[in-house]
């Protein structure tokens, strides 16, 4: 693998976190020019809603909503988290999980709803815009687009400060968590509710469009591949 990527003579390697982009200069890929471009989102499914579709459809209309989205809720995910943090929560609080398999649905403790995955990706929108906080209380990320998507949404995020989670939030759309640290993840979750989520939803929009529109992302890769030739 490393003879036939390296004789390669004119690559020039995209990360899509400044995170990976320092992993790779620690690689054998280290010595070829990188280019960061962050991964993008569609702004236009992705948005604000005022619907309380997802709310009244299981009943949550006087909760905090806590959202989680994965496509593969494996243990890097922090699912193990997720349910830690739930013996600590009040009813005030409900903890949503998205693109849960069956089986760990069935193994969820009661007071968490765990969903399979969305029909569409304007169904989970609404999730985004109806929830109150994003936590993404994964170890490992290349990128954590859900956090983006909820942001685009106008939703605060939450996210433990391991590999590229950070890079994505300002004090303006979210908070920093040590990774696995129950009660620094319960004092984040108290502080945003305190605040309140409309104190951050302009700042998430914002934020999302300026750096993660897809269109923007597709055309710094047209202008990279313009200026390589």
């Amino acid at each position: 693998k490393k003879e036939l990527f390296t004789s390669l003579p004119n690559l020039t390697l995209v990360p899509v976190s400044k995170w990976l982009s320092g992993i790779l200069k620690e690689s054998y890929l280290q010595h070829y020019p990188l280019h960061v471009i962050h991964n993008g989102i569609n702004t236009e499914v992705f948005k604000p809603s005022l619907d309380n579709v997802f709310r009244i459809k299981y009943r949550l209309e006087n909760k905090f909503i806590l959202l989680g989205v994965s496509t593969s809720w494996v243990k890097r995910k922090g699912l193990i988290d997720y349910i830690d943090l739930s013996k600590h929560l009040n009813s005030d609080y409900q903890i949503v999980l998205v693109g849960l398999s069956r089986e760990q649905i069935e193994q969820l403790p009661d007071n968490i709803l765990g969903i399979e995955r969305t029909e569409s990706l304007e169904e989970l929108a609404i999730m985004y815009s109806e929830a109150d906080i994003v936590l993404n209380l994964s170890y490992e990320e290349t990128f954590g687009l859900t956090t983006v998507e909820g942001f685009a949404c106008g939703t605060p995020g939450i996210v433990y400060n391991a590999t590229a989670s950070p890079e994505l939030i300002d004090k303006s759309t979210g908070l920093i968590v040590e990774p696995g640290d129950i009660n620094g993840l319960i004092d984040a979750i108290i502080q945003i509710k305190q605040n309140g989520k409309q104190s951050y939803s302009e700042a998430c929009v914002n934020r999302a469009h300026r750096f993660y529109n897809k269109e923007d992302r597709y055309q710094e890769y047209i202008d990279l591949y313009d200026s390589l030739l």
